[in-house]
């Protein structure tokens, strides 16, 4: 939690975070926000190191790109179209 305090986010900006860490700390972690915040901040950290291999970075764009073929709103459609409302294409 010293993230917030330290201004690890807001470098330029101290302090504007600091209500995250208050109300957090002060008034309870309601949702649970904190059991994961490191492995996020891993996960950042190695997406800004990827970031800043341009080949890498471009390498994995494209992948992920061609990888969301599976994710398309087209193929959710047609899935409830069939599976959900019973209905057939036109």
């Amino acid at each position: 939690m010293e993230t917030f305090q330290l201004d690890r986010f807001s470098e330029q900006t101290p302090g504007l975070f600091g209500w995250i860490y208050r109300k957090l700390m002060d008034r309870g972690d309601e949702y649970v926000h904190l059991g994961d915040l490191e492995s996020y901040i891993e996960a950042q950290q190695r997406a800004v190191r990827t970031y800043a291999d341009p080949p890498t970075w471009a390498k994995k764009a494209v992948l992920n790109v061609a990888r969301m073929g599976k994710f398309s709103s087209d193929r959710t459609i047609r899935e409830y179209a069939k599976e959900i409302w019973g209905i057939q294409a036109i």
